[in-house]
């Protein structure tokens, strides 16, 4: 197989095409839900929308994932809680904090940014896959989550899971030839990009709204968020 050439097209046209519809159709998303409006208030307000905003931010971003015991998190799932956020941690230094990763984004934004030492990121990226393994193992096994898991959860994890395993390998010159692994991997970040927006993966453009607005909910009414 001439790997240049499909390096090549996955790396050019192929790219820009499914990085096109990653940003329309998560657009097209946001849109929808911006235009399902903001419902006004009906009661008077007894506590500080702002201020449960700021709290629902500070405990599910900051506080929360480090803090196992608050309200039994990590003893109701150990597995999900420790796998599901040293996935979470691993994805975004790898995507974001990664060096060939932000020289991508400089070349599309503009702009770069600093970034983590290779050994720092490459550990984590370890961590993040060997978490997804457990998770899947876990999803597969678990007598509740099996049953409410079909092929779309299954397919949201391998298209995650392919762009980490082949990033990885690649980095670490593994099994196949350079141009192969490189190929492979973005190929994996193509499709990945096209699944995004027609998938339950594009809630991590929601969970911050989500988050304001159940902060605002909580703050409005004067209860603890």
């Amino acid at each position: 197989m001439n790997w240049q050439a499909v390096l090549e097209f996955a790396r050019g046209p192929f790219f820009y095409a499914a990085l096109l519809f990653f940003v329309g159709g998560m657009v097209y998303r946001l849109v929808t839900v911006i235009a399902l409006g903001w419902s006004k208030d009906r009661v008077p307000v007894k506590g500080s929308k702002a201020a449960g905003v700021v709290k629902s931010f500070l405990k599910g971003i900051l506080i929360w994932p480090f803090i196992p015991w608050v309200k039994n998190t990590f003893n109701r799932n150990p597995i999900i809680y420790v796998g599901g956020g040293l996935f979470h941690l691993g994805l975004f230094v790898v995507v974001l904090l990664g060096a060939p990763h932000m020289l991508v984004f400089k070349s599309l934004l503009g702009f770069g940014w600093s970034t983590l030492a290779l050994p720092i990121v490459d550990w984590l990226a370890a961590a993040a896959i060997a978490a997804m393994i457990v998770l899947l193992v876990n999803r597969a096994s678990h007598p509740v989550l099996k049953l409410i898991s079909g092929p779309a959860e299954y397919m949201a994890w391998l298209v995650v899971f392919l762009p980490m395993v082949t990033g990885y390998m690649m980095t670490h010159h593994l099994w196949l030839p350079y141009e192969a692994l490189y190929s492979l991997h973005m190929l994996a970040v193509d499709f990945l990009l096209i699944w995004i927006p027609l998938s339950r993966i594009s809630h991590f453009m929601f969970y911050f709204i989500s988050r304001a607005i159940h902060g605002q909910e909580f703050g409005k009414r004067g209860v603890s968020v």
